[in-house]
This record gives C-alpha cells, structure tokens and sequence, in this order.
C-alpha cells in the first residue's frame, strides 16, 4: 500500500461545533452555551460537508490505516447528528466504498465497514434507497457471516450489521427469513457445544453465537404471528442449554433471549404453557442467586440482576419498566422487545442515542414517539438552569459525597473503645 495520509478524525468537536446550526431546537439544552458568539451556520454546514468529503475520499486510499481512520470518522459524524440530504446525494459512493472495503479489507477495517453501513441504514430509514443498499451488501454480510476462515471480529460485526440493516429497510418477507435463516445456521452451532469434541473450536467461535443470536432475536420481534409460534417451537427447548455456557455474554444473551420468547408467546396464546416450566426457573434462580468464587465480582453482579430480571418475566409476566430522557421528552421500556430493540441501537449509535431518539424520524417511528418536537430557543433557555446554580449544586453533591466516603474509610469508625 501507499504512505498513509495525516487522517483528522471528525472529533466531538466537530460534531458540537455544527450542533447548534443542525438541529436547531432539537439540541439538547445543555449544549447551548450561554451568550455565546453567533455562529455562522452556512459556513459551518459547509465546512462540515468538505471534511467529510474528505473521508469519503479517503476509503479509497491505499493505505490500509488511512481507509479504517477515514471509515472511522464516518462512523462519529453518522452518530452524532443527522446527514440525510448530504448521505442522499453519496449512498451509491458509500455503498460501493463500504463494499470494496467488507471485501478486500482486513479484521478491523471490515468491522469499521461493518458498523458505517449499519449507521447508514439508520441515517436513511427504511425506503427505496435503504433496500437498494441492503440488496448490495446483504450478500456480501451473509458470505462474511458464513465464512469459516474470515476473522471472528469481521464475522460478528457482520452478522450486528445484517441483522440490523434487515430490520430497518426490508419489507419483502422472504428476505427476512432468509437473513434468520443464515443467522440460525450461525448460533444454533452453540446447542452443540457440550457434545463437541473440539471445545476450543466452539469456545473461540461464543463472540459470534451472541452476535448472531441477538440480531436474530432482533428480527424476530418484527415476524408474522403465525411465524413467531414455529420459532417457539423449534427453540424454547433448546435455548435453556446455553444458560450454562462458560461465557457471561452468552448466558445473558440466551436468557434475554427466553425472556423475549416467552413474552411474545404470551401475546399470542393467553394460555401458553411450557412442559419443562419448573426446570427454567430452577436454572434462572441459581444464575439470580450465583455465588460462585471463581467468577469476577462485576460478572456476577451483572448476571444476579439480568436474570432477576428474566425470572419475573417467566415466572411472573412482569417487567420493571425503566425510563430514557433525551431532551425534553422521555420514553418508557415496558416490554422486551422494546428493550431489546433499544439496547441494539444504543450499541450501534453510542452517545449519539439521545441524539438520534430526538431528531430521528425513523427511530422515532420504532419507539412510536411521533414527529420530532420543535422547541425554539427562548423554550430552551427557561429549561437551562444558569453556569452558577450548575456550579453550586455540583459543589454541595461534591461535599456530601466526600463527607459521606470519609466516613466510610475512616478506620477509626470501626475501632471499638477499651478500658
């Protein structure tokens, strides 16, 4: 390959800088700065749009590093803020660049390609332009996804991407379940893995059965009825085997997994029973309650409440409900396939959720939020609580938090008196 170039990743920066001129009353409240200088926000848009022009560019390079940190700064600016109309004109060049870089590229920049492509569903919502894009890198994800000697990072960034992209734009049913199809012939390896011979084989290849479990379970919230009940079928039995796989991610993600299942067979047989009911609960009971000493104490605690979690939705129908804040507005989990829908975006969209909850149309229609709400900027001003009330309430929290871990880590408080 040739010299790398001196790549400027798009920063955060980058991103506040245009926030203002790009969403206008979308912005969250806080990142409007007091009597700040006016911003000249055709300059700033167009500043914007040369840099990424820029990276555009640049996912032709021959150099390897210049690609994936061109790839990479593509991804923050798609995160951050809205492009459609920019993304409109280029999806064909992106399409293409994304492509030849899944193909030819090593490990890392095919999981860079990997996750641009899933934000550029998501910047253009489900459409034509969205399936005119998914017809060309469906194929190229699915032989990833199937090919025993690609990189297992490669093949589980591809199988996220695949499950994502379908859920956004795909409306013909018989691509839905051919990409379940090719992601099932991926994780259901897993309900072999006790029987293995090989069990390094299968214990290298867990980071992939979660990807691709998770995207399946993603597209299963959006099937038919009628095919929902043969998935049920063919997996509540053998989805409680993984919860005693070695890997925390894979226990979580099967448990998550039944919880969702049961949910939805509910919703479609008020009645549904399960045979091997007491069996269940008596798995996700010991992993609530798991005390083992040779697992790390951050990995029980996450496993004790995921499936705490999981135990009252089998054993009880209930969900905690919890609440999301972005700007001014508020959204409530209430359901499974609700959390499970939020939590894959979250991964793809990082800090940038909030954003996206709020200005997004397409994510907004997910989540049933209704049309982005307008707030002008006197709104925004009367929400913001002023630079000084900020500086005294974070002082007083800073004192009491202080007074309180010095009261703790005072030995003395623990030394009784002697005479």
């Amino acid at each position: 390959g040739g010299q790398p170039r001196n790549v400027q990743p798009f920063s955060d920066e980058d991103a506040s800088i245009e926030t203002m001129s790009h969403c206008s009353g979308f912005s969250d409240p806080a990142s409007f700065t007091e009597d700040g200088p006016e911003v000249d926000e055709e300059a700033t848009q167009e500043d914007l749009e040369y840099k990424l022009k820029g990276f555009i560019d640049l996912t032709l390079d021959k150099s390897a590093k210049t690609r994936q940190a061109a790839l990479e700064s593509l991804k923050s600016a798609f995160s951050s803020k809205i492009l459609y109309e920019f993304i409109m004109e280029r999806r064909m060049t992106l399409t293409d660049s994304i492509e030849r870089c899944i193909k030819k590229g090593k490990s890392d920049e095919q999981c860079a390609a990997a996750g641009l492509a899933c934000l550029l569903c998501v910047q253009m919502g489900s459409g034509i332009e969205s399936e005119e894009i998914f017809k060309t890198l469906g194929p190229v994800l699915k032989k990833i996804v199937c090919d025993g000697t690609a990189s297992i990072q490669a093949r589980q960034a591809c199988a996220t991407c695949l499950g994502i992209c379908c859920f956004i734009v795909t409306d013909d049913i018989t691509e839905l379940y051919s990409t379940m199809e090719c992601l099932e012939n991926i994780f259901t390896k897993a309900y072999q893995r006790d029987r293995d011979t090989n069990g390094v084989s299968s214990t290298h290849n867990t980071v992939l059965h979660v990807s691709a479990l998770l995207a399946w379970t993603l597209l299963l919230t959006i099937c038919p009825m009628n095919e929902v009940k043969k998935k049920i079928e063919m997996h509540l039995h053998k989805l409680p085997s993984l919860l005693s796989c070695d890997d925390l991610n894979m226990r979580i993600a099967a448990g998550e997994t039944l919880a969702l299942l049961f949910e939805l067979a509910r919703e479609t047989d008020a009645d549904f029973f399960y045979e091997d009911m007491d069996l269940l609960t008596e798995k996700l009971r010991a992993l609530a309650t798991d005390g083992n000493k040779h697992r790390a104490k951050v990995d029980k605690r996450k496993q004790r409440s995921v499936f705490r979690d999981v135990l009252r939705a089998v054993e009880e129908r209930d969900f905690p409900t919890e609440m999301v804040k972005f700007g001014p507005e508020r959204m409530y989990i209430d359901c499974w396939v609700k959390k499970q829908t939020y939590e894959t975006f979250k991964e793809i969209l990082g800090s940038g959720m909030q954003y996206h909850l709020q200005s997004n149309d397409f994510l907004r229609s997910v989540f049933e939020l209704g049309p982005p709400v307008m707030l002008d900027a006197a709104t925004l001003k009367t929400m913001k609580i002023s630079r000084f009330e900020r500086h005294l309430y974070n002082s007083a929290a800073f004192k009491a938090r202080t007074k309180a871990r010095s009261k703790c880590r005072d030995k003395r408080a623990d030394v009784g008196e002697f005479f």
